[in-house]
């Protein structure tokens, strides 16, 4: 085996592209799941597929599929997890009539649109089996039903009714803004898988359109669109074929399969990317001993490949740093900035060094960056304005609130027109305003179309000075511009600022509190957030910032990584490192989901440790908050993933 691995070296996977080209252009055509694990190549291995299929590439098998696709007007479908994704393929690609490029929510949006009854139809049934699921939970209760139990059948009937009086829907996960016909993104996948199992006439469709539908990510595709599209494979085999491109080892979304690999047909194809081209040797080292670990609590099955980094890449510094979580958040941070030093002296890179930082920290969850990054006022007010477009998403979407536009936008790029010391970047002030079309409706006349611009530039300027102010709140800045009306604002934004109710007190049970109590809780913790917070906060949206969470950065890499791990300031319940790492012993659910064979909260952490680690492409640091040290450091050495000099205890 050690004689067959050093043969074949670096090209361990140049056969791959031609065997997936070969089960593509087969008679029949055969299905496929590609293994493809961090850094493995994946979407060059897809393009270069696609280029033979297409006949970009001269190819004699693949020539003839792609007059086959042309002769039918058909193409192959290619679904990605994020627009960023896409736009990869896409650019990778280059122009290309034979294949359409899209998200999972765009193709399932583009399968249904317009079939407005059968939309209304798939949503009733999917909102009838809601209601029979909350109903069979009930009834396994000792008790019986609860009041709170009669208020969500309520609830789910209501919905209902609303839903019967939708003439027409439209794709857009905001409906406070687009009303009740609005579709969120998960919302449409549910009714297009309900449709792929029950229309054969939509079955059809896709057919004729797509005979080959490769779906990227495909561990965290949502469980009910990929069962009904597996289904349609196995009813249409030779006519509509499937390749799913992955790694199980990755999912980190609920939506997806448990054990992707395990509901794959066996007589599929199974091609595998073993080479890691991302990452230094002692990560890749890393990652296989965290995926092959023996610890308490996991169900996860081992399967998958162990990975083999490049013969060039034969360095790679990790380390392990393990704190107090007892700490206040100021303190950890600073004991952060210590092990930046470290990780400084360990490789000798300024990247590390404090005041030329350039590594990226990646957090647990988006609380826990807030507060390192300094902006936990201004993710808190919009996590209550809009808790599904407060935080970056993987799937590209990150544009926070609709309602608070154009805070986001042009309030902040005119904030940065101005200097340090007050002076303004008319030229660039002018850009903006005009991008904004603030300047679109001022007066013909020469006298009034001066007073105008006169009133502009004061509020303008009222605005600059306001932002200067150390204390300056987001009400601060926002006052002479909404009195000015400078920009188009959104009007729940304009009714809030000047609604000067006090907020109501906050919720004892957070589900029980009323949508127009949460609103105006938000709003008035949004008003009274400090201004610096808002620029720090967009930063982070954008994916700007220095600090990301463990989702976020899904199929992203970076030359160096620090890992916060800190459950204590995340306060979430579906992941715990110091459970993991010993620090805290497993609950009873986590022992009743042992015995049942069901995932566990060490089968979440495990993944999400193995996919940040697995970002790291030279160096990685590792910075454990534990609750209890001792135990954290005994059960961290017993795993064996590092040295003993690699691991570090922050006094």
């Amino acid at each position: 085996m050690t004689e067959k691995v050093q043969l074949e070296g670096d090209d361990r996977d140049a056969h791959v592209v031609e065997d997936i080209t070969g089960y593509i252009t087969a008679t029949p055509p055969r299905s496929f799941f590609l293994f493809a694990g961090a850094g493995s190549g994946k979407t060059r291995t897809l393009v270069e597929v696609l280029r033979r299929v297409t006949g970009v590439v001269n190819h004699e098998a693949g020539n003839q599929y792609a007059n086959r696709l042309q002769s039918r007007g058909q193409t192959v479908r290619v679904i990605t997890y994020t627009k960023n994704a896409t736009d990869v393929v896409i650019g990778r690609l280059g122009e290309n009539d034979l294949t359409s490029v899209s998200t999972i929510h765009a193709f399932c949006w583009e399968l249904i649109r317009g079939f407005d009854e059968d939309i209304k139809e798939a949503y009733l049934a999917l909102k009838d089996a809601e209601l029979a699921e909350a109903k069979q939970t009930a009834a396994k209760k000792k008790n019986g039903e609860t009041a709170t139990d009669l208020r969500k059948y309520a609830e789910i009937e209501a919905e209902a009714d609303q839903i019967r009086t939708i003439e027409r829907f439209l794709y857009h996960p905001d409906r406070n803004t687009y009303g009740p016909g609005a579709l969120a993104h998960s919302t449409v996948l549910s009714v297009a898988a309900w449709l792929l199992s029950h229309r054969p006439t939509l079955q059809r469709i896709l057919e004729e359109r797509h005979p080959l539908l490769l779906i990227d990510e495909s561990q965290d595709t949502m469980r009910d669109i990929l069962d009904a599209l597996l289904k349609l494979e196995a009813t249409r085999s030779g006519k509509f074929n499937l390749g799913l491109l992955g790694d199980h080892r990755q999912r980190i979304y609920q939506d997806g399969h448990q054990d992707l690999p395990a509901h794959i047909p066996k007589h599929w194809e199974f091609p595998a990317l073993k080479m890691n081209h991302r990452s230094q040797k002692r990560v890749v080292e890393l990652i296989n001993a965290i995926w092959d670990a023996d610890i308490n609590g996991r169900t996860q099955p081992k399967s998958g490949f162990a990975q083999y980094a490049q013969t060039t890449k034969s360095a790679g510094v990790v380390r392990m740093f393990i704190g107090d979580a007892k700490l206040e958040t100021a303190e950890k941070i600073a004991k952060e900035r210590t092990c930046a030093a470290a990780m400084a002296e360990a490789t000798g890179l300024d990247a590390w060094a404090d005041g030329t930082r350039t590594f990226k920290t990646l957090a647990l969850e988006h609380k826990l960056a807030a507060k390192r990054g300094g902006f936990f006022d201004a993710y808190s007010a919009m996590d209550l304005l809009d808790e599904d477009a407060a935080a970056p998403k993987s799937n590209g979407e990150r544009t926070g609130p609709s309602m608070v536009r154009p805070l986001l936008g042009p309030v902040l790029e005119l904030a940065r027109c101005f200097t340090a010391t007050g002076d303004l970047n008319e030229f660039a002030a002018m850009n903006v305003l005009r991008a904004a079309k603030a300047l679109d409706c001022l007066s013909c006349g020469v006298d009034e179309r001066r007073a105008e611009l006169t009133k502009l530039h004061d509020a303008v300027m009222a605005f600059g000075a306001a932002t200067r102010r150390p204390d300056a709140t987001v009400r601060d800045a926002l006052e002479p511009l909404l009195a000015a009306q400078v920009f188009d604002t959104h009007e729940r934004l304009i009714e809030a600022f000047a609604d000067a109710t006090p907020p109501p007190a906050p919720p004892q049970v957070v589900s029980r509190e009323e949508r127009a109590d949460r609103l105006r809780r938000g709003w008035c913790h949004l008003f009274d957030t400090p201004w610096e917070q808002v620029g720090r906060y967009r930063a982070y949206l954008s994916g700007d910032a220095e600090l990301a969470t463990h989702q976020v950065v899904k199929g992203s890499e970076f030359p160096h990584v620090m890992v916060v791990m800190d459950d204590h300031d995340a306060r979430g319940f579906l992941f715990s490192y110091d459970k993991l790492f010993g620090a805290e012993q497993l609950s009873k659910g986590d022992n009743d989901n042992i015995a049942a064979g069901k995932e566990t909260t060490i089968d979440r952490t495990l993944r999400l440790l193995y996919v940040t680690c697995s970002r790291a492409e030279e160096s990685l640091a590792l910075v454990l908050w534990a609750s209890d040290r001792t135990a954290a450091v005994d059960a961290i050495k017993a795993t064996g993933w590092f040295l003993p000099e690699e691991i570090f205890l922050l006094e």
